[in-house]
């Protein structure tokens, strides 16, 4: 791990712990043990150490990622699980959850900044093409439209269940939208059929 990482890491735990206004350069050298300045070496403004806890989530998001494993072919209640996996691994990092859905309220009327974290993101992309390949995998009918509906669907889910505001069942909401989705199926001659 670099400096930035370690930086990144202490402002996430910061703001999970306290809120957006916990986040200063003096309490993210406490809290990562640095000497007294450090951050501001790297961030010079609080600007500039937000955009480096909003880069440092991406990160963490890209790493989880990359251990997401679609089949070729799902059915609704496979294509589910895919996403309840993706779901509750998301769900493991409770402080990266807590810290980015408080920085999306603060930053929402920060065009710049929201972007960063949310549709601008680089990582945002590959959310986007991971839930592509699910839908794909599902035979569902232009598969692009979709993806974006199913990216929001988790990440609501994902939003609730870190917010503790109920207990809910994510595997039945997602196999019902999923189930709900217009797809393609093989007839007996081999060619696509609307189901």
């Amino acid at each position: 791990m670099t400096r930035l990482d370690d930086i990144g890491d202490a402002g996430v735990r910061l703001i999970a712990r306290g809120g957006i206004r916990a986040l200063t350069h003096r309490a993210v050298d406490t809290e990562a043990e640095l000497p007294p300045g450090s951050t501001t070496y790297y961030a010079k403004t609080r600007r500039d150490l937000t955009a480096l806890v909003v880069d440092r989530l991406a990160d963490y998001t890209q790493q989880d990622l990359d251990g997401l494993v679609v089949p070729p072919s799902l059915t609704p209640a496979q294509a589910a699980a895919v996403a309840v996996g993706f779901l509750e691994h998301l769900s493991l990092r409770e402080d990266a959850q807590a810290a980015r859905f408080a920085l999306l309220f603060e930053l929402r009327h920060d065009d710049e900044m929201r972007g960063a974290l949310t549709e601008q993101a680089p990582v945002r992309q590959l959310l986007l093409q991971a839930a592509e390949g699910v839908l794909r995998a599902l035979h569902v009918l232009d598969p692009s439209t979709h993806a974006r509906d199913l990216v929001a669907v988790v990440d609501a889910l994902l939003m609730y269940g870190a917010a503790r505001a109920a207990t809910f069942d994510a595997t039945r909401i997602l196999t019902l939208y999923l189930s709900g989705l217009p797809r393609q199926a093989q007839d007996f001659e081999g060619s696509r059929v609307l189901l």
